[in-house]
């Protein structure tokens, strides 16, 4: 299947995840396109000043891949400088926020594969 720009929806969160700003989500494929258990698969446009606010993946993994600019990726320990080329792999209960520091757009492409919660032990 082939989506070209065009075809694709287009979102505005205003303050995403209790962050600053608004991000435009370009969603490539939704949810329903895929056999596989994914929750998210799109392009997210942090503008100047503009965040994600801090969230954690419980029983989902989350790939970020920076496309364009940078910005700071706080994993709730030490915030990080990310860039074009830099690929972030968030999952397992772990938990993140990105903030765009600059004054160019930060492109991010993301993906998030979701998964069964193991069952409690008896």
């Amino acid at each position: 299947m082939i989506r070209r720009p065009a075809e694709m929806k287009m979102e505005s969160r205003p303050n995403m995840r209790g962050g600053t700003g608004t991000v435009a989500i370009r969603h490539y494929f939704s949810k329903e396109e895929f056999r596989a258990p994914v929750r998210l698969c799109a392009k997210l446009i942090i503008p100047p000043g503009a965040s994600i606010g801090m969230h954690s993946h419980d029983n989902e993994d989350e790939v970020y891949i920076v496309t364009r600019g940078s910005g700071l990726l706080d994993d709730g320990k030490t915030p990080t400088r990310i860039a074009v080329g830099d690929s972030i792999l968030t999952g397992g209960g772990g938990a993140h926020a990105v903030r765009n520091d600059t004054s160019e757009e930060l492109e991010i492409i993301a993906l998030i594969a979701t998964y069964q919660a193991p069952a409690p032990s008896k």
